[in-house]
């Protein structure tokens, strides 16, 4: 039984949000409000759909939607204005998970294969109006492709019968409990359109009765109930909170019965604050909040360690991490955390290009330019090859080093992070 989404999305044009992709009337000028509201809201996914109809357009839309990808909380599906081989992959390298090709254009239709053999099936996804476009390019798309958007829903059975692959629905106006039969359907695996980003704030309270009709939805589902941890004199248990994606340990806070069930059913991370007396939901005031990632009980169920998506600083002071006061240290040779030395140099590289240091052979890479620092890449890559044809590790280990120096060097000109490259990897 597929799992049911809760997909808005976003109808991209001249920079703004509009109201459809047949109504190009403004609803935001801002889309990244609209992808905060729709992290807060519990949703399942975001669709983008690109409405320029030129290249100076779509490239605009590109730089729009890499902050989009950047700031959602959610997987992202890049569509419109694919016209070769080339968009798809800007619109995955943007950050989108996935990527639609609109079958009502032949010429989407032929990058199918080429497009799936490139990147893989599963970052694929057509969409048509009508079960016929679908049901004429069935053997291709079952081939191919991962799923489909169906910009009709009128045409819901049609389409199951059609292709036995998963599909969304837009949905632009429709009576909520109507969802539920939608959802009835077995090869729908989700709804999108203005049925959702109108009705945003609803998504918690939506997928509560689909529980309660039986349709499976996302949510976290506890393993350990309130009554299973081993609670302080005080009835709570300590939470120690660290950032899912580099381990670094942000803060502790504390967790009542109404607190942890709230941090499972929203996704968001809720205490209780002993000193105020009451539940605390991180950022509500700042912004700054915690997105629940796993949260997971120490051998004696009496603290728990919750790995968390930071937005913005967890501490109070402003400070990324609560933990800053250094008491004591003593000097020895440490295990080095790989991400956190990578992040380590490229800040110092990218120090030295906003504050020049004379006899920084740094600075003099970004004086003479990218020609001289794609040189000295090339260079550094050749002896990588020279070096691994001798006997022994240790000459490949340095100049893979020098290597990586260089490469981070590259990175910092052309303004590229570690983060974006490593989530870049993780979603290959």
């Amino acid at each position: 039984m597929l799992v049911k989404k809760f997909v808005p999305c976003i109808y991209l044009y001249n920079g703004h949000a509009v109201r459809r992709l047949t109504d190009t009337s403004v609803v935001e000028t801002d889309p990244l409000r609209l992808v905060r509201l729709y992290n807060e809201s519990n949703a399942d996914g975001l669709v983008v759909f690109d409405l320029s109809t030129d290249d100076a357009g779509h490239e605009e839309a590109l730089d729009i939607l890499k902050e989009i990808c950047a700031t959602a909380e959610m997987e992202v599906t890049g569509a419109g204005n694919v016209k070769r081989l080339e968009d798809v992959k800007k619109l995955l390298y943007a950050g989108c998970r996935r990527t639609v090709l609109d079958y009502t254009k032949d010429s989407n239709v032929a990058l199918t294969k080429e497009a799936s053999q490139r990147f893989g099936r599963d970052k694929l996804l057509a969409s048509g109006d009508s079960a016929d476009i679908f049901a004429q390019n069935r053997e291709l798309l079952e081939a191919y492709v991962s799923g489909m958007i169906l910009l009709n829903p009128h045409q819901i059975r049609e389409t199951q019968a059609a292709v036995a692959l998963p599909f969304l629905v837009e949905v632009n106006q429709i009576a909520l409990n109507k969802l539920m039969e939608i959802f009835a359907y077995e090869n729908v695996c989700g709804v999108t359109g203005n049925t959702i980003n109108d009705n945003y704030r609803d998504i918690l309270a939506l997928k509560g009765l689909c529980k309660e009709n039986g349709i499976l939805v996302e949510t976290f589902e506890a393993a350990l109930q309130w009554e299973d941890l081993r609670k302080n004199a005080d009835g709570l248990i300590p939470v120690i909170v660290q950032d899912y994606r580099t381990g670094e340990v942000l803060m502790m806070a504390y967790m009542n019965e109404e607190a942890y069930g709230q941090t499972i059913r929203t996704g968001r991370m809720t205490y209780f604050s002993r000193s105020r007396g009451q539940l605390w939901l991180k950022g509500e005031t700042s912004g700054h909040f915690q997105y629940l990632k796993s949260l997971t009980a120490d051998c004696d169920s009496d603290t728990l360690l919750a790995k968390v998506s930071q937005v913005g600083a967890a501490c109070h002071t402003g400070a990324r991490s609560c933990f800053f006061q250094e008491i004591v240290k003593k000097e020895a040779e440490e295990t080095a955390n790989p991400l956190q030395v990578f992040e380590e140099v490229y800040d110092v590289i990218k120090d030295r290009k906003i504050h020049p240091k004379e006899g920084s052979y740094t600075n003099y890479l970004f004086d003479k330019g990218i020609d001289k620092i794609l040189k000295k890449l090339g260079e550094e890559a050749t002896e990588i090859v020279i070096a691994a044809k001798n006997p022994g590790a240790n000459e490949v280990k340095y100049e893979i080093s020098d290597f990586l120096y260089h490469m981070m060097v590259l990175m910092a000109e052309k303004d590229i992070s570690w983060e974006e490259i490593t989530t870049e990897l993780a979603n290959r």
